[in-house]
């Protein structure tokens, strides 16, 4: 203890100035948006080059679970080609329409990126996923995020090669969901308090609704296409304050073990944020 003191005030001088400058930077980025746009940016970065190097011990030891649920998403996606289908013989006349309504041209509103997982986050009020995809690779904020089995987040930040994503199970994430049987919509948001459920708002008791149920993602999101896993109903809690249920939700994506994500871009959002932007102000 004698040999810390005598440290302390050999040093003082210098230590004094340290605690000073730790200050000072604190006051800089806190109040100055670009230095803290800059700090959390370079932040990001440090972060994930430390999280990429522990991660790759971690991901030699979950190869096997991962092949599995990657066969799962691809066996899933196969199944979906067009080459898998057959229109059944039909004794009816085909009559083919001259009249082309897009000019031949197909029109992609959602481009889907691929992309590991270098952290994650469960134990918080604010649970935050690293990505290692950054702006060098097309992401950018407000993309949503999904996994193999059900949505995950929206990206909030982005540095050259890595991206933050607000989890699900973070108290400011919000989404529009809907009942995949009655097509009911109601807000989805975590209430802080168990990582295996979040909760599903504003569904009316005239809902039909069962344990089990399917929820999906909406049209009404810009942030994902509709009809997106977001999770089943576990239980009903009706509201005797109000009209409607609370609904505890089990997330489709199993947040304890999140590995490869899917980072979604809406090429139309720039032009759909703009109108309504526009509107708004001529409103005003």
């Amino acid at each position: 203890m004698r040999n810390v003191f005598l440290f302390i005030r050999r040093h003082f001088n210098f230590l004094f100035f340290l605690v000073l400058q730790i200050i000072a930077l604190s006051f800089l980025f806190r109040y100055n948006q670009y230095h803290q746009a800059a700090f959390l940016n370079v932040s990001s970065e440090i972060t994930g080059r430390i999280n990429e190097r522990y991660n790759g011990i971690e991901y030699y030891f979950q190869l096997k679970k991962t092949n599995e649920a990657l066969v799962a998403e691809n066996l899933r996606l196969r199944q979906q080609l067009k080459e898998n289908y057959e229109a059944p013989d039909s004794i009816r006349r085909l009559i083919m329409d001259t009249i082309k309504v897009d000019s031949g041209r197909s029109i992609i509103k959602y481009r889907i990126m691929e992309a590991k997982v270098l952290s994650n986050s469960t134990g918080s009020q604010t649970n935050y996923i690293t990505l290692h995809r950054g702006s060098a690779q097309g992401v950018r904020p407000n993309m949503g995020v999904m996994g193999p089995q059900g949505i995950v987040g929206s990206v909030i930040n982005v540095s050259e090669n890595f991206s933050t994503v607000m989890s699900m199970l973070h108290r400011q994430f919000k989404v529009v969901a809907k009942l995949k049987h009655g097509s009911e919509t109601g807000t989805i948001e975590w209430d802080g308090q168990s990582p295996l459920f979040v909760t599903l708002r504003n569904i009316p008791k005239s809902a039909k609704v069962n344990k089990g149920d399917t929820v999906l993602t909406t049209q009404i999101s810009s942030l994902f296409p509709a009809n997106l896993v977001v999770g089943t109903v576990y239980d009903i809690v009706p509201d005797n304050t109000s009209n409607f249920y609370i609904l505890k939700i089990k997330p489709g994506t199993n947040f304890s073990n999140v590995e490869y994500a899917y980072v979604i871009d809406n090429l139309q959002f720039d032009e759909q944020k703009k109108l309504e932007d526009s509107t708004r102000k001529k409103i005003q």
